[in-house]
């Protein structure tokens, strides 16, 4: 799995089991080839005539490396490769990614992450089959849906976000937000007032099926959700970047736009976690540099760019202080991009650590240690596991 040449101490600590800080559940049924190529691909749709998601980095890196946990030859053909993964079916292909993958412990956003999710293993059902811990992040959007879809009136509406908000807390190891996806992450940093709380949640009771975009009502939504993360000592994550699907304006989630509500936010001491980030990555090392509440990670870049992941991680390393870079697989619907997500992790930090260990800039015991940190023990601290 690691194909550079590192101290045993540095390699070690690479292969040592992961806390995959954010991941989603991964479909349990058997998945035809339409459905499989959605789930490989980020912008929800399939590929024109006559090509395949199979031919992007990804689809190459699948091929490669889950190809030879199902009991084939590295690159063996998309239909071959898809034959095989409904033979073994879903359980078994998932108990035998999932395991391979060497976590310790599986953070799970439960809430579906498109339309197209299917069937999700639970945050229990993705620990047993990984033969690791498993807790879970409460995503914010997806609470306020519920409470909009049972609300009758306003004064319904607000109590029942606090209450549903506290009660899904207690049971979380952290809280999420999309916003992004929403209305981007340049949003006004200040505390709505109540009488426009009132007349957004109004204007939502008229359509509470849709998805939430009213700026307003999403930065009520965050500031409670932000008093009751700080009430239970909880981080909150913020989706930037890459990975947000189709109709995403990207230049609204660079993580540099959150900057000013990191700025109000400090006082609180809630920890804020930048997920994903690419191609914003710089941006976001930047901000937890300057920062003592911020924290990031690449997720799902490295499985996407696969065999350039190094190139990423190292742009990552220039700035951002090791105590505040996390790992997550960044998984969502399959099982292989759990998988790669940690492979192509280890083999992007491996790379970055060789090329400091061999320049003499590192001591193979700082390496280790920061592979430690990145790992797992930065998670274990920010989220109390």
């Amino acid at each position: 799995m690691l194909s550079v040449d590192l101290p045993g101490t540095v390699r070690d600590a690479l292969l040592s089991p992961l806390v995959d800080h954010h991941c989603h559940g991964v479909r349990r049924d058997d998945l035809t080839r339409a459905q499989f190529e959605l789930l490989i691909n980020e912008g929800g749709s399939a590929a024109p005539p006559g090509t395949t998601h199979f031919d992007t980095p990804l689809g190459l890196a699948l091929r490669r490396w889950c190809a030879p946990l199902l009991d084939l030859e590295p690159h063996a053909p998309p239909a071959v490769y898809l034959a095989r993964r409904a033979e073994l079916g879903a359980a078994e292909v998932n108990r035998r990614l999932l395991a391979a993958a060497g976590m310790v412990a599986f953070l799970v956003d439960t809430a579906p992450a498109d339309t197209s999710s299917g069937d999700l293993l639970s945050a229990a059902e993705m620990g047993r089959h990984g033969s690791a811990a498993a807790d879970e992040l409460v995503r914010i959007e997806q609470i306020e849906r519920n409470v909009a879809e049972l609300a009758q009136v306003a004064v319904d509406y607000l109590d029942g976000l606090g209450e549903e908000l506290t009660a899904r807390a207690a049971r979380a190891v952290g809280i999420k937000t999309v916003m992004a996806t929403q209305c981007g992450l340049d949003f006004d940093p200040s505390r709505p007032s109540r009488g426009a709380v009132i007349a957004a949640v109004n204007r939502r009771l008229d359509a509470p099926k849709e998805p939430l975009t009213d700026p307003i009502l999403l930065r009520y939504l965050l500031w409670s959700a932000i008093d009751v993360a700080r009430e239970r000592g909880l981080p909150v994550q913020f989706h930037t970047g890459f990975g947000g699907g189709p109709g995403l304006e990207l230049q609204r989630t660079d993580p540099a736009r959150l900057s000013a509500f990191a700025g109000v936010l400090q006082a609180a001491g809630v920890p804020v976690i930048l997920l994903h980030c690419y191609p914003f990555h710089r941006q976001a090392a930047y901000l937890a540099g300057l920062y003592p509440h911020v924290y990031v990670d690449v997720g799902l870049a490295l499985p996407h760019t696969a065999a350039a992941s190094a190139r990423v991680m190292d742009e990552l390393l220039e700035l951002a202080p090791f105590h505040k870079q996390l790992f997550s697989s960044g998984c969502r619907g399959v099982a292989e991009s759990c998988l790669l997500g940690a492979l192509y992790y280890r083999q992007a930090l491996g790379a970055a650590l060789a090329a400091r260990v061999g320049a003499g800039e590192w001591s193979a015991a700082d390496a280790a240690r920061v592979a430690h940190m990145i790992g797992s023990g930065n998670a274990r601290r920010i989220y109390r596991l």
